[in-house]
């Protein structure tokens, strides 16, 4: 089973990786954050060695970005990435595992205090 996981974020400034940007991440103790990252580490070395992830990108800036509408019959580009939303996709990983409950296993291990993170089946119609 195929599925994507989204990494939504919402960090002033902008940089990677995001926890670094995100106040809740910065207020915790540093060896939480040191077990977190660690959590992280193992987790994608876990999936690497065992065939189940496939790829991932973080994303750029999303200020560079542009969001592309249709108005009068053609594309209309404006600034983006999004119409109304202080959140941005800042990168995304794909994965192959066996179940739903193994890809929900490992996308715990991608979220922590003040992110987003969204699990989501590849349509494969």
């Amino acid at each position: 089973m195929k599925y994507v996981i989204l990494i939504h974020s919402n960090p002033q400034p902008w940089g990677h990786p995001t926890t670094d940007y995100i106040p809740e991440q910065q207020a915790l103790p540093k060896a939480d954050s040191d077990r977190m990252t660690a959590e992280f580490e193992q987790i994608l070395t876990e999936m690497s060695e065992n065939g189940e992830l496939e790829g991932g990108q973080a994303l750029g800036d999303p200020t560079s970005a542009r969001l592309y509408r249709w108005a009068g019959g053609k594309p209309i580009a404006t600034d983006g990435p999004y119409a109304e939303a202080k959140e941005h996709l800042a990168g995304f990983f794909l994965i192959n595992v066996a179940s739903q409950e193994r890809a929900e296993e490992i996308v715990a291990k991608f979220s922590g205090p003040g992110e987003t993170v969204e699990l989501r089946p590849i349509w494969e119609g």
